[in-house]
């Protein structure tokens, strides 16, 4: 009997071990769900066709594709939008950019200028706000884009400490060719367009005047011939003197709400840019925090340190890929030193796919690859929209998953906000849908049935993947209207526009099956597809429930919002100074190794 009690007292022993492990167990597990670090990591205009994970075999990329070998890609993930500002106002928000006003109806679709007044709205909801009322330190590094000032050169109503993040140190706008001497300008075509028939017209007013005035068929009066005289002049020198101080009133670097170095200089910029990501890592070691570093790299003005110029096959393009790549490996190993890789959640896009017009003055092609996809950067063929989507988070998503749905990149929003167990807003709608279950296998098909593609404000394609079916219909009410009319972009004006003779209508819409023509190569017809009509009829309706959730917002991205407002500027000396000042210079890069 004795040893019968012995016995069993020992198998009681060992299952209440086993509970206090299994517990141990579980409580880890939902630790480790329950509040992640996030890293999120964005390149600018990188083509899915540049890296080794989607099918590049000449760019080498081995730390993005790490990312994608011990983590999930998604083949079919999409931006927002095709152009910068209303992509990254989509993806901090989790809602189409036409809800926030970041979608232009002009041509210019993005922030030019540092002092505009127009940017992400401060009534929005970001992720990072939610993340930092939830314990999360905050920070974003590199290109912001979304706006600084509103009525003052410092109530800094659109910086990014005004949308959540503790910490910045980047650009404010973004990088231009302008911004480097010897790369050209994205400029100086579109202002000799837009100004020789306004100053044709003026110079002809003038000599007319004078000429009635000299003959005295009519007399105009000396003082209002002077007050015309002086307005020009007075514009023409302001134009002149923004143009030509424009890297110093656009390019500058930012710590938080200080100017550090104006103009920016390029020199090791890409190491800066990641010892600032790796050192805010290092001092949130214990708590939870969110990252959002947002490369310069690939947008024009390309460039690359000493230790990677004429290191790739594709010139300073290639470069520029494989140093950003460099960059990535170097979060990733810091993550592993601090035994952080499982408890974060690292994720790698691009704001928009890559801008094929870039070819430099030389004739070197300073544009990326979008692989099989037609179009890029501007446009909503699927070379413009189609993006990497890397996930990795060990022991929670499968490593070397692969997933075909139709994701966004406003999904994020959703996706980091439930992990960081805070509410999302029940005031507004939110676009994006939490991801996490279609990342760990636990549904099959994405929430988003439709996706809507705006070309800035104008409703340009739609994207429906029915429930019942493996089909990915894409209807395209207008087109991009290609110059020359048979190359693969807007080479003629540099980038694509929206509306009036840019663009080709559509009655009926274009129709194509991705699934079965991800080239989009081949419209569907009536005679080819017997379910045309059927598919436009859902469609529609699908645009008309849309339509009827929108709501008139400020726009952000007005000519009055859009233009320099020389009382806006930041300068961190004075305008008659030339804005002048580097507090940066003698800082000590991270080593580098180009492999």
């Amino acid at each position: 009997v004795f040893h019968l009690f012995l016995h069993t007292r020992k198998k009681m022993e060992l299952l209440l071990l086993l509970i206090i492990c299994q517990c141990t167990i579980n409580s880890v597990k939902t630790h480790s769900v329950s509040k992640p670090n996030i890293v999120l990591l964005m390149a600018d205009d990188l083509g899915i066709g540049d890296l080794g994970c989607y099918g590049n075999r000449t760019l080498r990329t081995p730390n993005i594709d790490r990312l994608s070998e011990e983590g999930v890609t998604l083949t079919q993930h999409i931006a927002a939008s095709p152009l910068c500002t209303p992509s990254r106002a989509a993806f901090l928000t989790g809602r189409y950019p036409i809800r926030s006003g970041m979608a232009a109806f002009s041509r210019v679709g993005v922030f030019l200028f540092s002092a505009s007044s127009g940017g992400l709205p401060s009534e929005e909801i970001t992720f990072s706000k939610l993340l930092k009322q939830k314990g999360y330190a905050t920070a974003l590094i590199g290109k912001w884009h979304l706006g600084m000032n509103c009525e003052s050169s410092n109530d800094f109503c659109h910086h990014p400490h005004s949308h959540g993040f503790d910490y910045f140190y980047g650009l404010p706008v973004t990088n231009f060719r302008d911004c480097r001497p010897g790369q050209g300008s994205v400029f100086l075509k579109g202002i000799q367009k837009a100004l020789i028939i306004p100053m044709q017209i003026t110079g002809i007013a003038l000599v007319s005047l004078a000429i009635v005035q000299y003959s005295g068929l009519l007399k105009v009066p000396f003082q209002a011939l002077g007050y015309c005289l002086l307005i020009i002049t007075i514009s023409l020198v302001v134009l002149i003197f923004f143009f030509y101080h424009f890297r110093h009133l656009n390019c500058f670097l930012m710590r938080d709400r200080d100017i550090i170095q104006q103009p920016l200089s390029y020199e090791n910029l890409t190491q800066r840019l990641t010892k600032e990501a790796m050192q805010f890592i290092g001092r949130n070691t214990d708590a939870p925090f969110l990252l959002v570093l947002s490369y310069l790299h690939v947008h024009t003005a390309l460039y690359a340190s000493e230790n990677f110029k004429g290191k790739s096959k594709h010139g300073l393009y290639g470069d520029a890929v494989e140093e950003m790549d460099w960059s990535v490996g170097q979060i990733l190993e810091l993550l592993g030193k601090h035994n952080l890789g499982d408890k974060t959640l690292v994720y790698f896009t691009s704001d928009q796919g890559a801008h094929v017009e870039e070819i430099s003055s030389a004739g070197e092609v300073h544009g990326g690859y979008n692989g099989i996809y037609k179009g890029g950067k501007s446009t909503n063929w699927e070379g413009g929209i189609r993006v990497p989507g890397l996930l990795r988070w060990p022991g929670v998503l499968q490593a070397g998953a692969y997933i075909d749905e139709p994701t966004s990149n406003m999904d994020i929003f959703p996706t980091i906000v439930k992990l960081a167990d805070a509410q999302l807003p029940s005031d507004r709608i939110i676009d994006g849908h939490d991801l996490l279950p279609l990342l760990q296998g636990k549904v099959t098909r994405s929430k988003h049935e439709f996706l809507f593609h705006y070309c800035n404000a104008y409703l340009n394609a739609v994207r429906w993947h029915p429930g019942n079916s493996e089909s990915v219909w894409k209807v395209f009410f207008f087109t991009p209207n290609f110059s020359p009319e048979d190359s693969n972009g807007c080479y003629d004006s540099h980038v694509c526009f929206c509306h009036g003779g840019f663009i080709t209508r559509h009655d009926p819409p274009l129709l194509f099956d991705l699934s079965r023509d991800p080239e989009e190569k081949t419209p569907l017809t009536p005679e080819t597809e017997s379910r045309f009509y059927e598919i436009l009829r859902v469609v529609h309706q699908a645009v008309d429930n849309h339509t009827r959730s929108l709501h008139a917002v400020p726009n952000q991205l007005s000519w009055d919002n859009l233009l320099w407002k020389p009382w806006l500027q930041l300068c961190c000396s004075t305008l008659f100074q030339s804005c002048y000042c580097d507090y940066e210079s003698g800082g000590s890069p991270l080593e580098v190794h180009s492999g």
